[in-house]
């Protein structure tokens, strides 16, 4: 809880803060790489470079205060602390980096908003992201300890067995552990942190999904991320694209991730698009495996059938179970006989009373299907979402 006293200041400044909160973080992340420039290597450069955590550390921080001081509050507090708290664990976050982080963030707050940040004001949001800060360390302690991960050397070195093309611009690797150390236990729809030091000396690490788990390995599914002309083509994905393959070992995390498949009876409707089928694919793999007479419908939106992934490993993961339908649509049909044309038409899918949905794909898209998913009358706490990349909480998510 917040004091009482700050809660009053919180609650009169949180417009202006909300306001200016990509300034904000802006300037903070500017700062804080200025002074801590190994920080770089933790912290998604693409990201930064869009704009996009930016964005996702503004509207974390705003849901998180506006929770603290509204009564019956509706902001989703637990969902983002899980969310946020996951991702971390991926990257090996430790407790002492907070202190770095809110010092550098209670300087931006005093620069951007100037004198309206008053002795007052900087203890009320002191206090606002200490508590935030003291909830994720002891989550991520506890993620640590289940996966019995030291997060100050949260990665292991992992060969590549296998590189398969997927469909355009996409590969699977599959990848064994390189260390004589076995395969951590996952849950499907759950990621690991792929780390790699590109050219220029920069570490980076990204976040994909273990698409399928098979024993003694697992696999990743990657979408080439390519320019537009407004923004240059990703880094990580070019470089695991040129210069990884069968042979290579790579550095990657424990499982982590939030938005998983619970082991209950009700019907699942799994709704994709574009790479966001690979939690999809992970999902029904596991299930043609333990729960084969689980009813699932599969719904996914994709370019044309030459970007659709992992169609065959699906496929192939249904056919073993009872009660499993798929629904396909593409922009481009182009002859396809199994796919519908345009996008996803949520009024007419045969959704299964007490179905729980997962989602997967760009923001946009995730929107446009949650409202169709209202409408329908499929409540909010039977709606699960993935995002890859930061949350944008602060954009109606």
């Amino acid at each position: 809880m917040l004091s009482t006293d700050h809660a009053e200041i919180v609650r009169a400044t949180l417009p202006a803060v909300a306001t200016n909160g990509t300034a904000i973080t802006g300037e903070f992340y500017a700062a804080m790489f200025a002074a801590h420039p190994e920080l770089r290597h933790l912290f998604n450069q693409g990201n930064q470079a869009n704009g996009e955590q930016r964005r996702a550390l503004a509207g974390s921080v705003a849901a998180f205060a506006q929770h603290l001081v509204t009564e019956r509050s509706s902001i989703p507090f637990q969902q983002i602390l899980s969310r946020i708290a996951h991702k971390h664990a991926s990257l090996g976050i430790r407790p002492e980096q907070y202190t770095i982080v809110g010092r550098h963030l209670m300087d931006a707050v005093a620069k951007v908003l100037g004198d309206a940040v008053t002795p007052q004001v900087h203890a009320a949001w002191s206090e606002v992201y200490w508590l935030f800060a003291t909830l994720l360390i002891a989550e991520e302690a506890r993620l640590y300890r289940d996966a019995s991960c030291d997060p100050a050397a949260p990665f292991r070195p992992w060969r590549v067995t296998e590189r398969r093309d997927e469909a355009e611009d996409t590969v699977s690797l599959v990848l064994a552990p390189a260390d004589g150390g076995t395969v951590p236990a996952h849950r499907p729809g759950q990621y690991v942190s792929l780390a790699v030091t590109l050219p220029d000396g920069l570490r980076q690490p990204r976040q994909y999904t273990l698409s399928r788990a098979a024993g003694d390995t697992v696999q990743i599914t990657l979408r080439r991320v390519r320019g537009d002309g407004a923004a240059p083509d990703g880094a990580v994905s070019a470089y695991l694209f040129e210069h990884v393959g069968a042979g290579d070992v790579v550095e990657l995390s424990p499982p982590f991730g939030d938005v998983v498949v619970e082991d209950d009876d009700a019907p699942l409707v799994l709704v994709s698009a574009g790479i966001g089928i690979t939690p999809v694919a992970a999902m029904i793999d596991h299930l043609a495996a333990a729960r084969p007479d689980r009813p699932v419908l599969a719904v996914h939106a994709d370019r044309s059938v030459r970007t659709h992934a992992l169609r065959r490993q699906i496929a192939e993961a249904g056919a073993r179970m009872t009660d499993f339908r798929q629904l396909t649509w593409y922009e481009d049909v182009d002859g396809s006989r199994d796919a519908r044309p345009g996008r996803i038409e949520v009024a007419r899918l045969p959704l299964p009373p007490k179905a729980r949905v997962f989602m997967c794909g760009p923001i946009p898209f995730m929107r446009e299907v949650r409202r169709g998913l209202a409408e329908a009358g499929v409540s909010d706490e039977r709606v699960h979402y993935e995002v890859f990349g930061p949350d944008l909480w602060n954009t109606g998510g």
